[in-house]
């Protein structure tokens, strides 16, 4: 007769796999977040070039959850949002409205959209 005994759990290795695992999809995430830059630089309506070369991302990681943040650092001196206000428009001094461009929705919604696909082949194998 042959016995075995296994004392303690698997905690540290299913903590370092679970770890290991995050790792894989942040890096997803970070192609992802290259391409979404590169995206919505190559869109941005181009004057001094200035708003266009301000796209960057963050990855914002919280219990069960991990963000994909776009962001632009180019700000008017009052600290509004440039992109933003190309994208939906802004009124002027003299009491005019310049119109917004659709700009950032048509170029990112289909990486959004890659991202949810590749989330669900992973969930699925």
């Amino acid at each position: 007769m042959i016995t075995i005994t296994q004392r303690g759990d698997f905690k540290h290795l299913s903590s370092f796999l679970e770890r290991a695992k995050e790792v894989v999809k942040l890096g997803n995430l970070d192609k992802y977040g290259r391409m979404g830059v590169e995206a919505l630089r190559s869109v941005t309506p181009v004057d001094t070039g200035k708003t266009a070369s301000s796209w960057y991302y963050k990855i914002e990681r919280s219990k069960g959850r991990v963000s994909l943040i776009f962001c632009n650092s180019n700000t008017t001196p009052e600290g509004t949002p440039i992109a933003i206000i190309l994208q939906y428009g802004h009124a002027t001094r003299n009491g005019g409205f310049v119109q917004g461009i659709d700009y950032i929705n048509p170029i990112i919604v289909p990486i959004f959209e890659e991202i949810a696909d590749t989330a669900w082949k992973e969930v699925i194998q």
